[in-house]
């Protein structure tokens, strides 16, 4: 579902005929180098390219930013889209803090649970949480690297609905078969995250095609996954390396599960309590030494 109509990429190719000589150079660097060029200074751009920082910074504005850090953020975004995972893992190692890897990731998540918090728009929240509680059938998608949230997601929903249909996957054929009943009054919920899934973003369309509401959660506006949904939770997956990176929509999936759980508490509870007497009986969780301190007690 990627275009590269609008991409920056090109963007950069058009316009270069237009470029003066030294332009030229810097979108001839881009273009052949993208994947070293998206971490790379303002400055160091212009040491490969042959001309000045401040060349490069208004080689960026007349791109139509507002200075090199917004340009270098897009074409990091792009590659999310464009690179293998072999590609993101050599892109990747351009980062800093390669020393310290466990601190860089660490450090990266909690800057994307920051900027999920902030920018999460919680009147969309609100409406997934209702369109959920009144579905008629709950339908969850999610494939790929995406297809774990997923699974997490069903789990937790299973102990709150009787609507609950994970889709397991392996072809796009199998999903429609799946999801072959969707309609009017039922919910998909959607995850998926660069690189885009094919099936999952069909299979969003054709549950819409059908009336029914479908619940994305990925990781900006502009993406395909977004663009076919009627309600959109955004969480960023910024690469670290080949590995994506779920921590924010993991946590924006724990939070609609609470959410939910706090409006339908009661059956919640009752249907935990069953459970625990279910799991005692067939003794499912090791409790340690609970049982023995207990006797200790008495």
């Amino acid at each position: 579902m990627y275009s590269t109509s609008n991409s920056l990429m090109n963007r950069i190719s058009q316009q270069m005929s237009s470029m003066s000589k030294g332009q030229k150079s810097i979108a001839s660097f881009i273009l052949n180098h993208y994947e070293q060029a998206a971490y790379l200074t303002a400055a160091r751009i212009g040491e490969e390219a042959g001309v000045s920082e401040s060349t490069v910074v208004r080689f960026a504005m007349e791109l139509g930013f507002e200075g090199y850090p917004h340009f270098q953020k897009e074409l990091q975004e792009e590659l999310k889209v464009r690179l293998t995972s072999a590609q993101r893992m050599k892109a990747s190692f351009k980062l800093a803090g390669r020393e310290d890897i466990l601190g860089a990731v660490l450090q990266s998540d909690i800057e994307k649970l920051r900027r999920t918090s902030d920018k999460l728009d919680r009147e969309q929240f609100n409406q997934a949480v209702d369109a959920i509680l009144s579905a008629r059938r709950i339908y969850i998608l999610g494939v790929r690297s995406a297809a774990p949230l997923a699974s997490f997601l069903g789990f937790y929903f299973n102990l709150i609905f009787d609507n609950i249909r994970l889709v397991h996957t392996t072809s796009v054929s199998e999903m429609f078969e799946q999801i072959l009943p969707v309609g009017k009054g039922d919910v998909v919920v959607a995850i998926s995250f660069p690189r885009y899934s094919k099936r999952t973003i069909k299979a969003m369309t054709y549950a819409r095609s059908t009336g029914a509401t479908v619940v994305a959660i990925t990781d900006k506006a502009e993406s395909p996954v977004s663009e076919n949904s009627d309600i959109s939770l955004l969480a960023p997956s910024d690469m670290m390396s080949f590995v994506d990176s779920l921590v924010a929509p993991l946590s924006v999936i724990n939070a609609l599960i609470a959410a939910i759980g706090f409006k339908r508490q009661e059956h919640v509870i009752e249907t935990l309590e069953k459970l625990e007497h279910i799991w005692d009986e067939y003794d499912v969780y090791d409790k340690g030494d609970i049982n023995a301190q207990e006797d200790i007690l008495k």
